[in-house]
């Protein structure tokens, strides 16, 4: 093997997966070229459009800041984990219902940043949305369909707005 190439060992999207990547490689890269979990986009490469935003045990991360070696052994959801054996996650039925993605090249991240919240915040509230997805830039939308969609799917899947 070359020697600027590692193992990694990754659980994505509730898999385990061994991925031969550069040393170099962000977890972006690894997800999008290697996995071809091309639902993580890659945008800014900068952390500043969030884009390219993944959930790491449970919080939301930049995967084009996050060297690949700092997601071993963790459990890495892309916007392709999202959906499970029922059907797809209520935030994407909302966000189609709801008409919360234009172009949707900034709706994985978002959907990946909104999942995050509601794991962690049933019934959040107007606020505490805008609040997680600040770091997710959409260009079309102007956010209100967003967080209607948001606000619709935390009801959907834990109770009354608080």
């Amino acid at each position: 093997m070359d020697p600027s190439t590692e193992i990694v060992r990754l659980v994505v999207n509730g898999q385990s997966r061994e991925v031969g990547v550069p040393t170099h490689f962000t977890l972006l890269e690894a997800l999008r070229y290697v996995l071809g979990l091309t639902g993580t986009k890659q945008g800014c490469d900068k952390g500043d459009c969030g884009a390219c935003t993944v959930i790491v045990d449970g919080e939301p991360v930049l995967a084009c800041l996050t060297p690949v070696w700092e997601a071993e052994g963790r459990e890495v959801t892309t916007v392709e984990g999202l959906a499970g054996p029922e059907g797809i996650h209520a935030l994407q039925d909302c966000f189609d219902l709801h008409g919360a993605a234009q172009c949707g090249f900034c709706t994985p991240g978002i959907l990946c940043s909104a999942a995050a919240l509601l794991a962690g915040n049933p019934s959040p509230t107007r606020e505490e949305i805008r609040e997680a997805i600040a770091g997710n830039l959409c260009r079309c939308t102007g956010y209100a369909k967003i967080y209607d969609a948001v606000e619709a799917a935390a009801l959907r899947t834990g109770g009354p707005q608080g």
